[in-house]
C-alpha cells in the first residue's frame, strides 16, 4: 500500500517504512506525527481524494532535524553595476513513515505536525533585549612616568644656499605644417 501525501507545498508517494526529506515540521527525534492531507491511496482498492481523502492519514517518526544544501542566489544586470549575491539553505525534517492509516484510525503516539514558527520574532526579542547593555566605568590605571627625551644638538654649519639658476628664454613653439 502507498500514499500520496502533501507538505510544505509539495507531494510525496510514500509507503511503510520509506525516509523522506520534506520542510522542517515541528517535533524533535523519536516523536510521531501525523500527514493528515492524503491525496491518493494505492494498492487494492486505490482511493483518489477531492482533493483529500476523508479520515485518511499517514503516521511517520521524526528521526532528525537538519538543514539543505546551500544554494547561491546572484542576480546580475549587464553594464549596469547591479550585482546582488545571497545564500540559501532550507530548514528540513527527516522522517520514516510507520503506517499509513484509513477510516478515522490513530496512530500510536501521534502528534499533529505544524510548520515550526517563523524565527524572526525571536531574534526581534532577543535584539530588544541585548541592545546597549549598561556599560561599567573602566577602572584607571596609573599612567606611566615618561622619561625626558634628549635635548637635539644644533647643527655645526648652516647649510649652504644655492644660487638659483636663470631659466633659459623659451624659443618659440614651432608653427604646424599644413596640410594640403
Amino acid at each position: 500500500m502507498f500514499a500520496v501525501i502533501r507538505t510544505g507545498g509539495k507531494q510525496y508517494r510514500v509507503a511503510p517504512n520509506d525516509i523522506i526529506k520534506i520542510e522542517r515540521v515541528a517535533g524533535d527525534p523519536g516523536d510521531i506525527i501525523e500527514l493528515g492531507e492524503v491525496l491518493l491511496l494505492g494498492g487494492d482498492s486505490p482511493k483518489t481524494g477531492s482533493p483529500l481523502i476523508a479520515g485518511a492519514l499517514v503516521a511517520a517518526e521524526v528521526m532528525e532535524q537538519t538543514r539543505g544544501d546551500k544554494i547561491v542566489v546572484f542576480k546580475k544586470k549587464r553594464r549596469k553595476n547591479y550585482r546582488r549575491k545571497k545564500g540559501h539553505r532550507q530548514d528540513l525534517t527527516l522522517l520514516r513513515i510507520t503506517e499509513i492509516l484509513t477510516d478515522g484510525k490513530k496512530p500510536s503516539q501521534a502528534k499533529v505536525a505544524r510548520p515550526e514558527p517563523k524565527k524572526v520574532e525571536a531574534k526581534k526579542a532577543e535584539a530588544k533585549a541585548e541592545t546597549k547593555p549598561a556599560k561599567k566605568p573602566a577602572a584607571k590605571k596609573a599612567a606611566p612616568e615618561k622619561k625626558a627625551a634628549p635635548a637635539k644638538k644644533p647643527a655645526a654649519k648652516a647649510a649652504a644656499k644655492k644660487p638659483v639658476a636663470k631659466t633659459a628664454a623659451k624659443k618659440p613653439a614651432a608653427k604646424p605644417a599644413k596640410k594640403k
